[in-house]
């Protein structure tokens, strides 16, 4: 499969390095340029290309950047054809995006981000931390392979990001239409807090969309007093942090 992938962040440069692993043509870039992307990021297979070259003549586009950003690279996405599938790896957060008005009276984030790419998108990648998502992919058939939900409108979307998410090394998980991928976000328990493909149904089945916003927040401040402002802890740390917020 041909993919493009914009942003080169921790998650970014996992998938790079994992699809390209898993034999597919992958291009990436960020707003940076191509030179500024680290070897290591290519050493699987991956070119690094300027943003525009990264959408061109690809199966998917997966936008692994910033929620601030989606509606930046929007008329970068409309020139993208249709029959190409656009992932977002993304989460909102307020205090780093600034509070986005339709999102905080209850529009479900991925709606928000579609509405502003002004096509359909497919939700994969954003409930796991970065550092599980480079060091806890499994093998297939795995007893303890972690679960990641995908969140698509149409079965073209949903089977594409699907597969792409199991060569990454993860199980998949059809958690429904886009308008339900606010119970794989930030604050629910499905979000990073590595669950199998047993323990997932249920996490997504309790999500409470009015509670959500709060856990959201209740996680930060914790991490924010433990840390400090700025600090990232390190990835076992938030999945218990997230864990015992829900379990």
């Amino acid at each position: 499969m041909k993919i493009g992938i914009l942003g080169t962040g921790n998650i970014g440069k996992t998938l790079t390095r994992r699809l390209s692993e898993a034999g597919h043509e992958v291009k990436a870039a960020n707003s940076r340029g191509p030179e500024t992307i680290e070897a290591d990021v290519l050493a699987s297979g991956g070119r690094a290309v300027t943003a525009a070259e990264a959408v061109v003549d690809v199966d998917a586009v997966i936008l692994s950047i910033p929620f601030a950003r989606i509606a930046q690279v929007a008329p970068l996405i409309a020139k993208v054809p249709t029959h190409t599938v656009v992932l977002d790896t993304s989460n909102y957060f307020p205090f780093r995006d600034n509070k986005i008005a339709a999102i905080e009276a209850g529009r479900p984030e991925s709606v928000w981000a579609a509405e502003a790419l002004g096509r359909p998108i497919v939700k994969a990648w954003n409930s796991i931390g970065a550092e599980s998502f480079a060091h806890r992919n499994k093998p297939a058939g795995s007893a303890d392979r972690i679960a990641l939900p995908v969140a698509a409108d149409g079965p073209r979307e949903r089977d594409l990001a699907m597969t792409l998410v199991e060569d990454t090394g993860f199980d998949a998980f059809d958690a429904g239409p886009l308008a339900q991928s606010w119970r794989q976000q930030p604050g629910s328990p499905a979000y990073c807090t590595d669950l199998t493909r047993q323990e997932l149904p249920d996490a997504l089945a309790a999500a409470d969309a009015a509670r959500a916003p709060k856990r959201r927040d209740l996680g930060l401040a914790v991490v924010q007093e433990r840390f400090g402002a700025g600090v990232q802890p390190d990835g076992e740390y938030l999945v218990r942090l997230n864990r015992a917020m829900f379990m």
